[in-house]
This record gives C-alpha cells, structure tokens and sequence, in this order.
C-alpha cells in the first residue's frame, strides 16, 4: 500500500528542487512525479513490472520494501478462476451503504456486468461490474479496506 506521507513528502521535496520530474519503484509500486506547468508537482502511481527498489537522481529514496512480504498487486491465478482486480486506488465497500445488503456473497452466481462492489476514490463512488459469468469462489478484501490500483479483489470460476 502506498504511504501518503511519504507522497505528500515527495511532493514537497520536488517542489522545492530544480528536478522536472521523479520516478521510483518500490516494493512493486511504482510512483511517477512531474511537475506541471503552473509548476505544482503531481503525482500518479501505478503497479511496477520491476520490484527492486528503485530512486531518480538527487532525491533520497525510503528504505526498500522488505521483498519477502506478500504483494499486494495480482497474483497468479490457481486452476481456471477469473481474477477481478481494483482499477484504482480507493475504498472497497462490498454495499452500496452501510445499511444495505453486500452485492455479493461467496457462493453467488454472477453475470457479466453485475454490479460486484463500490470502490471509493476521491470521495467518487466507483461501481465495479463484473467481467465475466460465473461463480464467486473468493472476496479477498474485507469491507472498508483501504484497495491498490491491480489488487485482487474477487476470484470467479467462471461458467
């Protein structure tokens, strides 16, 4: 999960450089900085195909991420299940309100375009629909998480 001090920090630090932009990697994240033309830093992060940790020049880098502990990002699939992952870094709610009934439970059959749960990004209610028909073998994120852009959510054996 991505640490939003150490961002906002990063922010900071690129603002008060003479750098145009940064790039690191870090436990199989990757955080990209570039300053915009009004010359406010902004940020994106998205999921590295490199896990080393990695720092631009003239920037000091946070201690690497401990390579033994799990990814968050998608893990191979076992057998012949889907994997429907986070599209954003948000909120996973498995209701749309707190006094509702879950989308899904495990068990569930679903159809292509069901609705399988809400993720909240920047105060935006997100609905993520299913991708395929099937049966959902796993939820792997418990409701009010915290969720990565490429994180498994659900495991669906597909029909």
């Amino acid at each position: 999960m991505i640490d939003i001090e150490f961002v906002e920090s990063l922010i900071r630090m690129l603002d008060e450089s003479s750098l145009d932009n940064l790039e690191i990697r870090r436990g199989g994240t990757r955080i990209r900085l570039s300053k915009s033309a009004g010359g406010n830093a902004v940020a994106a992060a998205s999921p590295s195909n490199n896990a080393a940790a990695d720092a631009g020049p003239a920037m000091p880098a946070a201690p690497a991420a401990d390579e033994s502990a799990p990814s968050p990002l998608a893990e191979p699939a076992s057998a012949n299940l889907v994997e429907i992952i986070s599209p954003m870094v948000g909120t996973f709610y498995r209701a749309p309100s707190p006094e509702a009934a879950p989308y899904i439970e495990v068990g569930s059959t679903v159809a292509a375009g069901d609705v399988l749960c809400v993720i909240e990004a920047m105060k935006l209610m997100n609905e993520l629909e299913c991708e395929t028909s099937g049966r959902i073998v796993e939820i792997c994120v418990d409701n009010a998480e915290p969720v990565d852009f490429g994180q498994v959510l659900f495991r669906v054996d597909p029909a």
